[in-house]
Formats: C-alpha cells, structure tokens, sequence
C-alpha cells in the first residue's frame, strides 16, 4: 500500500516535545509514521512511542514502517488513549502529538472520497465505518446541511448550496463526490466560481460532520492532558481556524489560575493553573518547508506543559 506522507513542523514537533530516550510519547495521529518515526529513532530500547489512528490503512502502514523501532500500534481513535494506557500498565508519558485534520494519503486516495477534483463514492470516513458523507446529503434535512455548512465550514452560501442538495436529492440519490461538487458550484455566484474552487468549505464541513472531528477533539485533549506526567507536553498541530480555535481556548483554561471576580480583594477560590504554553504564539512552517509542502501552509502548531 503506497501511503505518502510528509510530516508537518517535524523539526519544530521534535524540538517541542524535548524528547527524552527513556521516555513514553504518545502519537495520537500516527497516520503514516512520519513523526512517529522521528520520534521513536530518539529512543532507547527503555523508551516507548504508542502510535494511535482510527483509520485501518494508517494502523497497517505504520506498523510495517516503525518495525524495529521500540513502537505499539492501536487502532482506536486518539479520545480513547487512556484505555490503551491502562491496558499497558502506564501511569503517564512524556509527550503527546495530535496532527489534526486529513491525511495526504485519505486527500490522494480517490475512493476514499475526500476529494472534489476526483469522482469517487461520497465516503469520507476516516475509520471506514458508520456515517458517511452520502448518508449526510442524502437524508440529512435541509436546515441540518446549512447549518453544518455554515458552523463547520464557514460556508457564506450555506443555506442556497443545501437547498440544491435537497432539490436534486428529490431526483435522484447523491452518490459521487463530482456530483456534490457540481452542486456546490450551481449554489454560489457565478463570480465566486470564476475566482477560486468553490467546493473546499462544504466538503470540509461534511469531512467534520462525518468523522465528529471536533467532538473527538474536545474529548481528546481532555484524554490527552490527563495522561502527561508532570512536565510533561501535549503538541496539536490544527489546520483551520475552528480547530485552532477549540485547542487555544481549551490550553487557555488550563493556563488559568484565579477565577475570583476581579473585584475580590484577595483570591478564595484557591485555583492553579494546570498547565503551562511553552510557546505563547502558534509555531507556523518557515519559507522553506512551505516551498516543500504546499499542506504545511495553514498548520499551526501549540505546545502545552503539564505542571
């Protein structure tokens, strides 16, 4: 199986993390082992690196790429760390990665799905089960597909692109990613479709709603600071702003001592920050990495210290 990846940020994820050789890491988005790799050759045979990814395809090719490597693969999705952990017997680790989003591979493999420049069944599902992109504009109401248009792919055009879904769905079924795209195209101003590909935010929004990518999130970092030792860090890397968005507020909360109203003359609420940025801006790809990796344009990467 040809599964092409280029990892994002490596230098800066590596440097981030300040590997340790007897250390435990964690990649939650172990994909096609390009960090995991890095970061598994920094260890010794006492370190570990438990690589994670909901996707099968992801779990095989990075087994075979991390053989000999003091590395253990789970197929389960980055929420679920703490399970594999106890299954394990370990009681915290040193680092944790979360590389956000779709994978090169899932982008560039047609029948998956996740692209509108290649006709492929609507699919989109990362783990290869449940919900898929065809059951959403098939059967999803009308105001339901606006408004994940408009929440999750901040889609101006939401409400008139899921209206055409839903006249044409009356015809026949929505089966192939050409055909969402056409109807994207046929729901924005004929200026908007001369200036740029018009479909990237719906398809996007679909991907979100699909996978339930920014509940798994929200679950994941809770799972995933809870199980840093002291010291110990948490890097995500986010692809768009909404996601970006739910990682700063939550790294934020854990940054924040006192919540007394600030009227209060001295605290009594008795609260500690939790954690600690070790980078107060998001780290973004330098000119070069952008000229190598057109994917690393829109990456951000935010790095959290457990105290």
């Amino acid at each position: 199986m040809e599964f092409v990846h280029i990892p994002v940020l490596l230098d800066e994820v590596l440097a981030s993390l300040d590997i340790k050789p007897d250390g435990i890491y964690v990649d939650g988005t172990v994909g096609g082992a390009g960090h995991s790799k890095e970061i598994a050759k920094q260890l010794s045979e006492k370190g570990l690196l438990i690589g994670l990814d909901r996707d099968p395809d992801a779990v095989k090719v990075a087994s075979e790429r991390l053989k000999g490597l003091p590395a253990k693969i789970f197929h389960c999705n980055y929420d679920e760390m703490q399970t594999v952990l106890d299954e394990l017997e370990i009681t915290g680790v040193d680092g944790i990665l979360m590389d956000l989003g779709v994978s090169s591979h899932q982008l560039d493999t047609g029948d998956r799905g996740f692209s509108y420049h290649v006709d492929a069944r609507l699919d989109m599902r990362m783990s290869q089960t449940g919900l898929s992109a065809e059951d959403i504009v098939n059967t999803w109401s009308e105001a339901a597909i606006a408004k994940i248009l408009f929440e999750y792919g901040e889609e101006k055009f939401a409400r008139s692109i899921a209206r055409k879904i839903v006249e044409a769905r009356e015809i026949q079924p929505i089966k192939t990613t050409l055909q969402l795209a056409e109807l994207v195209k046929s729901g924005v101003p004929q200026k908007v479709r001369r200036e740029k590909n018009p479909c990237k935010k719906t398809f996007q929004a679909i991907r979100i709603a699909v996978n339930g990518e920014f509940e798994h999130l929200e679950r994941g970092l809770e799972a995933a600071f809870g199980c840093l030792k002291p010291g110990g860090r948490l890097a995500v890397i986010t692809f768009h702003s909404l996601e970006d968005r739910i990682v700063k507020k939550q790294f934020k909360k854990w940054c924040t001592g006192c919540i007394c109203p600030p009227d209060f003359p001295q605290c009594v609420c008795g609260r500690e920050p939790e954690g600690e940025l070790v980078n107060r801006k998001p780290i973004v790809a330098g000119d070069l990495e952008l000229t190598m990796n057109i994917r690393s344009r829109s990456a951000k990467l935010r790095v959290i210290e457990r105290r």
